[in-house]
């Protein structure tokens, strides 16, 4: 009775003995199917996941997520011509658009120096403003196609960013008073220092002033924190919380905003990831609030 127990333990220890190693080596599958799943996520690689493990389960699980990332593979092919394409597609157009625009400002030029009626300077007159417009749509788009067609920046420099700050609400100082918004700013004396491209900065700042004065309906509040976040905020009634969350869409535009390309959120928010940083829109209580953060690193 002793050896028959005995006979039964041993048999129940090799059995358990087996089990911990399926297990044990089922966990070393897993893990090597996780690095290489992750690895052919983030490479561009045509090598597929293979594994050490001849379990019939597991190789049936990598053969299914092989086929998943062929399949993935073809629609990031097809997405990268699409996006290549419609990226040399805005840089030819805009392009061809310069030339003619170029050539109407001239003669509008050469017109305003002959003698015409009223009703005849009344129509120049619009037709400077339309094409005026035109200018800048057609600029938006050339500069959006360069934006996007060149990497992350490699201007570094220590900037002070309540000074770019401030030097961007000044120059929007005229607009401003046209519009009678008078703008609360709260900027902290300590100096707020990051590394970034100066430039780049402003041309962001700018931006999202532009489009603060677009959608305010006659107030603007611009908070920087000691921590590098900066809030751009102002009621706007005309807005909601869909429309908000689609203002970083490239060529996105509202009903307020018809004359724009809606690209001007949308070329800063690549700006700003170039310079990584980030950047939000909320919609809170018929306000648009805009958050921009650069993290602090090292000088």
């Amino acid at each position: 009775m002793e050896l028959g127990l005995w006979v039964l333990i041993g048999i129940m220890a090799i059995i358990i003995i087996l089990l911990l190693l399926k297990i044990y080596f089922l966990k070393r599958t897993v893990k090597e199917i996780e690095i290489a799943f992750t690895d052919r996520l983030i490479t561009h690689t045509n090598t597929l996941i293979d594994i050490s493990s001849s379990d019939r389960q597991m190789c049936h699980l990598v053969n299914v997520m092989n086929r998943q990332l062929r399949k993935l593979r073809t629609e990031r092919q097809r997405f990268q011509q699409g996006d290549l394409e419609l990226k040399n597609a805005v840089t030819n157009i805009s392009h061809d658009l310069r030339t003619p625009l170029t050539a109407i400002w001239g003669y509008l030029d050469l017109l305003e120096g002959e003698e015409m009626s009223k009703t005849v300077s009344r129509y120049i007159q619009v037709i400077k403003e339309r094409t005026e417009g035109l200018t800048v749509l057609t600029e938006e788009l050339f500069q959006y196609s360069v934006i996007l067609s060149k990497k992350k920046s490699d201007i570094r420099e220590q900037v002070i960013i309540n000074h770019v700050l401030e030097e961007s609400i000044a120059a929007f100082y005229t607009i401003l008073q046209e519009r009678k918004i008078v703008p609360k700013i709260q900027i902290p004396e300590t100096k707020v220092i990051r590394m970034l491209d100066p430039f780049t900065l402003s041309r962001v700042f700018s931006n999202l002033l532009s489009n603060a004065i677009k959608y305010s309906d006659g107030d603007l509040k611009i908070t920087l924190s000691d921590t590098g976040e900066i809030l751009f905020s102002n009621r706007a009634s005309g807005l909601d919380e869909i429309q908000v969350g689609k203002l970083f869409d490239r060529f996105y535009t509202v009903e307020a905003a018809r004359k724009s390309t809606g690209l001007g959120l949308s070329i800063s928010k690549t700006l700003i990831e170039q310079m990584n940083g980030r950047i939000s829109a909320k919609y809170e209580k018929d306000r648009l609030c805009i958050y921009i953060f650069f993290p602090d690193m090292e000088i």
